[in-house]
């Protein structure tokens, strides 16, 4: 006998990026960091959002508020303020740009597994008093199924050279994506700074 519980869970991305940002009771997931390893990260100073930055895309691309915008810019500018770095306006005075992104993507979590059928006894004898509780290995059982259908999201924090016009540093973060929305804006700071914890990398090796 199979049984299936299917719970669909259709979330807003707005509200998804939420849980990404904001820091849970185990703390922020921690984030995939990737870099230019030939890229003097010492001479920068002064950093700015990238006009562009903000970008919701993939199979639930809904868009975000002005409002959760804004957390997510304040959280990221805490955690780069806090390091040393000048947040400006002006990205012509500016050493890198800032980029975010969200990706969502639909998925599938399936899992099955054995349970004794209802109803079992084993056998309480003279000689194998314990037969009862060891009878449950050879007791019928029925499989059990749960399906759940969750949405992913991929949320990317890209530094880019102006000049170059390539992104030097990347950092990475996925979660499931829940339809409870956090407004603490402390949630989203201590998110960022997990982001940004490896940033900047090391300094080069002197030549």
């Amino acid at each position: 006998m199979i049984q299936t519980t299917c719970t669909a869970l259709r979330t807003l991305a707005g509200f998804g990026i939420a849980i990404i940002l904001a820091a849970c009771a185990s703390g922020p997931p921690k984030p995939t960091v990737d870099y230019k390893a030939d890229y003097d990260f010492a001479a920068v100073k002064k950093i700015s959002f990238y006009r562009n930055s903000g970008d919701v895309s993939g199979d639930n691309p809904h868009q975000l508020s002005d409002i959760q915008r804004d957390r997510i810019d304040e959280a990221l500018s805490y955690a780069l303020t806090n390091k040393g770095f000048v947040i400006v306006k002006d990205t012509t005075e500016a050493d890198l740009l800032l980029s975010w992104a969200l990706v969502t993507q639909n998925k599938t979590d399936v899992r099955t597994w054995n349970t004794p059928t209802a109803g079992y006894g084993g056998y309480y004898g003279r000689y194998n008093r314990y037969s009862y509780y060891n009878c449950w290995a050879c007791s019928p059982t029925r499989t059990e199924v749960t399906v759940q259908n969750y949405t992913q999201g991929t949320f990317i924090v890209d530094l880019i050279d102006p000049k170059l016009h390539k992104s030097v540093w990347r950092g990475v973060t996925q979660s499931r994506l829940k339809g409870n929305q956090s407004a603490d804006q402390d949630k989203y700071n201590a998110a960022a700074t997990a982001i940004f914890a490896a940033f900047p990398p090391p300094p080069l090796p002197p030549a």
